[in-house]
């Protein structure tokens, strides 16, 4: 008790006390005041620990030392009648209240003036497009979008290599637990637009962005980049990294760990010692899978060959490259879609780079989800779909593509609700990958929801998306506006119908649109082209055949021929219209040939349809 007396009576309560309230009001200002100023982010985190150091050596001073009339003395020096303890005391009280009053006046206005205006900003700066991205709460600051490097190399043919080195610091935060990093489609999409880095901010819903350029000239590289905050543009970090072509590893970990230590993010793990996996130390290697990783990214099926060559060189100079097998795989799994590549062959070769590729790296998802792209084109093999997918999201469960294409897999499969869902999560990870918006646009269109869906659909295609021309073909014919519907029809069957003439085109849509007449001449062309043989069927013509009043030839060309793509004829067969599809007789059968049965029979019935027994479903 004499203890807690000595204390009372050399103010050293009061000390605590006030200086608590004092550092906490100033850390308040602070937080207020610095960024107004451009003071740098880790200023305030100084401030605090500076605080915080000096608490234990002002309960000292307090101790030591008493105010006199004399001055500061020591209190072994201070006789009884010379104190002014009392008066001290008082002093300190009415300090102590006053900078509580300041501390309330303070919490008021911050809660009922700044706090509101804070919040309708963000209300009105929420993005318009489809299901992106929250905008980010101020309580939740971890989050970062990196936009494509510049390439500032004297051979602009270097920006592959910019590219990379941006993507794959991309990737690396992306597997950091706690940190939201936006979808590279989405950051890259500003790529040369010189926008408004708030703007892009407010559009991505990211707190940070990543800016950069990279100069190589020769063997030697230098690397420079900013992190800025996106909400008043302020330069956070700043760094220039110089090295040779064998440091470009060592400069992507030193860019990755400085973010996570200005956004204050834990690593854990294996991510404590190595954050940016290339999967390679051969320089060379590294550098053709990023070329050949440009062009599998653009989908520039013209130079697939490149890629592919780029590839298998790069495994020669370090058969360990897992990646670049996994790559391989993605490639060989895209490439029938891109060109007349035999789809019996490429399955062969996708199986095969996929066990190298997992064989030498068993925690990449790459070759499961190219598995199950590739599964897709046969027949029977949906179960192997399903199971490969599953797979690939178990290793990386916030990879954009495999969302994607699990989305498309379940929505085919007539799990059109979950799919949609799924759909709606790869959005949510990269809100402006064109192909995923215009899908978004499909399902709208067959749930009848032409406003949303002309929304997202014009979303894609402002993105670069030509084939959304077709969704807005449906959209325009729905509305009764048969000349834009026609022109529309062609242009965005352009890529998806190769082979095929602007003209026949012209005829075909003129049926789905026209008249009796109209319809006739297109089934005409449609039955002429079909009795010809051909490696593939473009998945227009299924489409189309239901459309021109031939649900049985539309069912039968999907279970008899082979397809270029397997996606938008079965987004019909489970909408509302595909009801006339899924009442034929042929049905069943079908439903068992193509692989339906038994993925209903291991996951469940789809939303049209309901089990009457063993391997039995009655679709409505």
């Amino acid at each position: 008790m004499n203890l807690i007396r000595e204390l009372k009576r050399r103010n050293v309560f009061r000390m605590a006390g006030l200086y608590l309230v004092g550092a906490w009001l100033l850390v308040q200002i602070a937080s207020t005041l610095f960024p107004a100023f451009g003071v740098p982010g880790w200023a305030l985190r100084a401030l605090v620990i500076v605080l915080a150091l000096g608490f234990t050596p002002a309960l000292v001073f307090a101790w030591l030392y008493e105010l006199t009339p004399g001055g500061i003395k020591r209190d072994a020096d201070v006789s009884p009648e010379t104190s002014i303890a009392p008066q001290t005391a008082r002093r300190m009280d009415r300090i102590i209240i006053a900078a509580l009053i300041l501390a309330l006046v303070y919490f008021g206005f911050d809660k009922f003036v700044l706090s509101p205006r804070r919040a309708a900003t963000a209300v009105t700066a929420q993005p318009t497009q489809a299901k992106p991205a929250a905008p980010v709460p101020s309580s939740d600051r971890k989050s970062i979008a990196v936009l494509a490097f510049i390439n500032m190399s004297a051979d602009r043919d270097n920006e592959y290599f910019s590219d990379g080195i941006a993507e794959e610091i991309l990737n690396s935060l992306a597997k950091v637990k706690g940190l939201k990093v936006a979808g590279r489609t989405s950051s890259f999409s500003f790529k040369g637009k010189n926008q408004d880095l708030r703007e892009i901010g407010r559009v991505l819903g990211v707190a940070h962005i990543l800016e950069g350029s990279v100069r190589k000239q020769g063997d030697k590289v230098r690397v420079t980049a900013q992190l800025i905050r996106s909400e008043d543009g302020i330069h956070l970090w700043s760094e220039t990294y110089d090295g040779d072509l064998k440091d470009v590893f060592a400069l992507q970990e030193s860019i990755a760990r400085a973010i996570t230590g200005e956004l204050k993010v834990v690593l854990q793990g294996k991510q404590a010692t190595r954050l940016v996996d290339t999967g390679t130390e051969n320089a060379d290697a590294y550098a053709l899978y990023l070329q050949a990783t440009s062009i599998f990214n653009r989908r520039d099926g013209d130079h697939f060959p490149e890629a592919i060559a780029a590839l298998e060189s790069a495994t020669r100079l370090d058969p360990k490259y897992a990646r670049a097998y996994a790559r391989l795989t993605s490639l060989y799994a895209v490439l029938p879609s891109y060109s007349d590549a035999n789809s019996a062959d490429v399955h062969v070769k996708v199986l095969e780079y996929a066990q190298k590729a997992s064989a030498l790296d068993p925690t990449l998802a790459e070759p499961y989800a190219a598995m199950a792209l590739d599964y897709s084109k046969f027949r029977g093999k949906l179960v192997e779909q399903f199971l490969a997918m599953e797979r690939a999201l178990e290793l990386e469960p916030d990879d954009v593509t495999t969302n994607f294409w699990y989305a498309l897999t379940l929505a085919k499969a007539g799990y059109t609700k979950v799919g949609t869902e799924r759909l709606e999560r790869a959005l949510s990870l990269d809100p402006m990958l064109p192909n995923a918006l215009r899908w978004r646009g499909s399902l709208y269109i067959h749930a009848g929801d032409l406003v949303r869906a002309e929304q997202v659909t014009r979303r894609a295609r402002d993105l670069g998306m030509q084939t959304s021309d077709g969704n807005l073909s449906k959209i325009a014919g729905a509305k009764g506006d048969r000349a834009a519907a026609v022109a529309l029809w062609v242009s965005g069957t352009r890529a998806t119908m190769r082979g095929w003439s602007d003209p026949d085109r012209k005829l075909i849509a003129e049926g789905i649109y026209g008249d009796a007449a109209a319809r006739q001449r297109a089934v005409a062309l449609l039955d002429a082209y079909l009795a010809k043989p051909h490696p593939y069927v473009s998945q227009v013509v299924p489409e189309a055949l239901f459309k021109l009043g031939q649900p049985a030839r539309a069912l039968e060309v999907l279970q008899t021929r082979q397809l270029t793509d397997t996606g938008e004829p079965f987004v019909l067969l489970w909408s509302t219209q595909g009801r006339v599809m899924r009442a034929l007789p042929e049905f069943a059968d079908f439903a068992r040939d193509f692989g339906f049965v038994a993925v209903w029979d291991k996951y469940g019935p789809p939303d049209m349809c309901r089990k009457r027994g063993a391997g039995d479903y009655a679709c409505d």
